[in-house]
């Protein structure tokens, strides 16, 4: 992620973010964005503006670091398996919470054992997204990423009904 400290203020982090973030929003062509390590802070929103997203198995993405959040929460680091899986920031559970679009699988030990393999899962990945997203102008490009953006975090809860008689 982003270096969160004053020296990165000082040399305009917030507003190269911002300006990725703009400038993404306002492409006309497929954006696919894969997560091969781990993403987080500034740096995971800076690539969330994306037609698809797609994390590799074992990959992680998360607006801030386990240690980080952690060490807001318990005041410290030591705590940071206990955030990190508050957070919910694998593969799995993003796919699950509708945050990412799929998850490319990995051979066994991880992408490292097998850089081949890996990459033509990506490939196909790619193909794949890019046949889905063939068919939308550039206008219609742009809106299905700030719609996907704009739902991300949105939940509904449905409401308790009883149906037993008084």
């Amino acid at each position: 992620g982003a270096y969160p400290g004053i020296d990165g203020e000082q040399h305009g982090i917030g507003h190269a973010i911002a300006f990725n973030i703009r400038e993404m929003a306002r492409l006309r062509v497929p954006v696919i964005s894969i997560v091969t390590g781990e993403a987080s802070s500034g740096g995971a929103l800076g690539i969330g503006i994306a037609n698809r997203i797609y994390l590799m198995e074992h990959a992680l993405y998360t607006v801030i670091s386990p240690e980080g959040c952690a060490s807001i929460l318990w005041r410290s680091a030591e705590y940071a398996s206990q955030a990190a899986k508050a957070l919910k920031i694998t593969a799995k559970d993003l796919l699950e919470n509708g945050i990412i679009d799929g998850m490319i699988t990995e051979p066994t030990g991880g992408a490292h054992y097998d850089p081949d393999y890996a990459g033509r899962q990506m490939a196909q990945t790619i193909q794949m997204a890019l046949a889905e997203l063939s068919g939308l102008d550039g206008n219609a490009l742009v809106q299905d990423r700030y719609h996907k953006f704009r739902s991300i975090g949105t939940f509904f809860e449905e409401a308790s009904v009883s149906t037993a008689s008084v």
